[in-house]
């Protein structure tokens, strides 16, 4: 776990401040634009994939440093982090959309030139796995792909709609989703990665926090008692580290085995991946009720 500590080391800012964001914001003049010719600007990793998934990857002009997948993604020029943004590269990127996770960092930073140049600001905040398919489709209809993107959208809900069916009825798991070990950091009361709990028949041990990322203490993890535990790790076996932590605590779900790796980009970042993820989570659950 100590390799992805520093990693993601500000992933609970990050979730915080989507916590704090509107919901369902969108931008004035969206639906206005010519599809075909629209060029744009994303400013999360997660935005990259979804509008790659709606089959307008070649449309997104600009983009942030970890916009890294599908590996196409890695030629799009940079204009900065999620949070600090070059304007300057931005303008000279001649966007006719710019694309954001949250009202915040380098979104904020923008705002008041994209209003200056009447070039609209969008936010992309899904809150349910079935926003992310939902997205794609508003993305095929942006940028003129709209048959890609139906499909996907399709296969995605599909799959969305299966986990639900297969595990609905099945005992509840408590779980408990690591962020990082030193300091603890884990899954509050944010509602995506919540519903994919939901969807995989487990209850989050901290989902009343009120905080999106809250610091926990291991005591407080061990009275919680979870069936389970998830953490960031890639490859997925790679949890050793944390696998003995917990065992010299004697957490009983660390006893058991029931401490289990997912590919942190495809758990934290609300794309397409996020299905995958929550496909091989769910068998992580199921592993607990054997």
């Amino acid at each position: 776990m100590g390799s992805f500590t520093k990693r993601f080391a500000g992933l609970a800012a990050l979730l915080m401040a989507l916590a704090a964001a509107p919901p369902g914001a969108h931008a004035e003049g969206y639906a206005a634009r010519e599809p075909a010719r629209t060029r744009a600007v994303t400013l999360t990793p997660h935005i990259t994939e979804l509008v790659f998934a709606a089959g307008a990857g070649d449309r997104i002009v600009a983009t942030v440093t970890d916009s890294d997948y599908p590996p196409q993604a890695r030629a799009i020029p940079r204009l900065g982090t999620g949070i600090h943004v070059d304007v300057e590269k931005t303008v000279a990127a001649r966007p006719d959309i710019v694309i954001a996770w949250q009202p915040t960092g380098a979104a904020q930073t923008l705002a008041p030139m994209l209003k200056r140049l009447d070039i609209p600001l969008a936010y992309s905040q899904p809150k349910k796995l079935e926003d992310i398919p939902a997205e794609i489709e508003r993305y095929g209809r942006l940028f003129d792909t709209a048959s890609t993107a139906r499909a996907k959208a399709s296969e995605l809900r599909r799959r969305i709609a299966h986990l639900r069916e297969r595990y609905s009825g099945r005992p509840r798991v408590a779980a408990f989703i690591e962020i990082g070990g030193s300091p603890l950091y884990t899954i509050g009361s944010d509602v995506l990665l919540n519903d994919v709990l939901a969807a995989c028949g487990a209850e989050n041990v901290y989902a009343a926090t009120g905080v999106a990322a809250p610091q926990v203490d291991p005591e407080s993890v061990l009275m919680k008692d979870p069936g389970v535990i998830i953490v960031p790790a890639r490859p997925a076996e790679n949890v050793g580290d944390t696998l003995h932590r917990w065992r010299t605590l004697q957490l009983p779900a660390a006893m058991a085995g029931h401490i289990y790796g997912l590919d942190p980009d495809a758990l934290f970042r609300p794309g397409p991946r996020l299905v995958d993820a929550a496909e091989q989570l769910c068998e992580y659950v199921e592993l607990v009720r054997r």
